[in-house]
This record gives structure tokens, C-alpha cells and sequence, in this order.
């Protein structure tokens, strides 16, 4: 691809990515990282691009998609959990307490990619459910009722 093709997808989706990491992340310098991460991956990977597969946007918010995940992966708790939870938003001490990190990791990659935000969002960014169901563009019951779903799968996941 031309550097001009590359600049004319950089024009047109730059903000759009900015804006999509803006949403999830809290400082601004990290949502800089990753969409600049985002649009390197994109120049190496763009002859691997095929239209017949996704659209180009569909294409590039993957990219995106998976290096929040990453960057997520990669974070370390830098405290410990706040023993007084809210009862609507608390983890189980059992789900923290019987398992460590990596395994609770393992089985967040098998939750769907919305639930799987929402549990990082609430328990990573200590989002509450009403500014992330805004954040989701989901009623407030939909993403309770997509929390709660996914708080089971993890235990069903991690045998709990």
C-alpha cells in the first residue's frame, strides 16, 4: 500500500480510535499509546487485509479491540481489593480468593468480548454499571443482567 493510502486510512479513523480507547482507558497518554500502537499494527498488517472478509472499520476495531485486551493483559493490580464492594458489583471471595490471577485471566478469554469488557470496565477501571451500560450504549438492566452472566460463567470456568 501507498503512504498516501495508509494517511487516508489514518485520516478517516484516527479520531474514531482515539475516541473508542478514550472511552476505556483512564489517562490519556495510555489511549495515545494505543492507538498509536493500533495504526502501526495496521501498516505491517494492511497486505493482509481481505474486503471480502469484514469491511476495513470492521477490520481495524478488531485491531483495536485486541490491543486493549492486551494492554488490560499486561496491567498488574497495583493494590489490594477494597473489601467493601458494593453488594450489586461484588466479586465472590471465593472466585479471588481460590484462584490466582493467570487462571482468572484464562478464563475471561472465554467470555464473550461484551461481557468480558464489562467485567474489566467494573472491576479494572472501577467503572459503575450506569457509565458503563452509557459507555456500551445498553440499558442500565442489560448490562446488570450481562455482569451477572458473566460472574457465572467465570465460576462455572473456574469450577467455583
Amino acid at each position: 500500500m501507498s503512504s498516501s493510502g495508509f494517511e487516508q486510512i489514518y485520516a478517516a479513523y484516527s479520531g474514531k480510535v482515539m475516541g473508542y480507547f478514550m472511552a476505556r482507558v483512564q489517562r490519556r497518554a495510555d489511549a495515545e499509546d494505543l492507538c498509536a500502537d493500533v495504526f502501526e499494527k495496521i501498516y505491517r498488517k494492511i497486505s493482509d487485509y481481505d474486503a471480502e472478509k469484514s469491511a476495513l472499520n470492521t477490520w481495524i476495531y478488531t485491531i483495536a479491540r485486541n490491543t486493549l485486551i492486551d494492554h488490560f493483559r499486561k496491567m498488574k493490580p497495583t493494590g489490594e481489593l477494597d473489601e467493601n464492594i458494593p453488594a450489586d458489583t461484588a466479586v465472590e471471595s471465593s472466585l479471588l480468593s481460590r484462584e490466582t490471577l493467570s487462571e482468572l485471566a484464562d478464563a475471561l478469554r472465554l467470555l464473550p468480548q461484551e461481557q468480558r469488557d464489562i467485567v474489566v470496565l467494573l472491576y479494572y477501571d472501577r467503572k459503575p454499571l450506569t457509565e458503563i451500560a452509557r459507555m456500551m450504549h445498553l440499558s442500565y438492566g442489560m448490562v446488570k443482567l450481562r455482569h451477572q452472566k458473566a460472574l457465572a460463567a467465570l465460576k462455572k470456568a473456574m469450577s467455583i
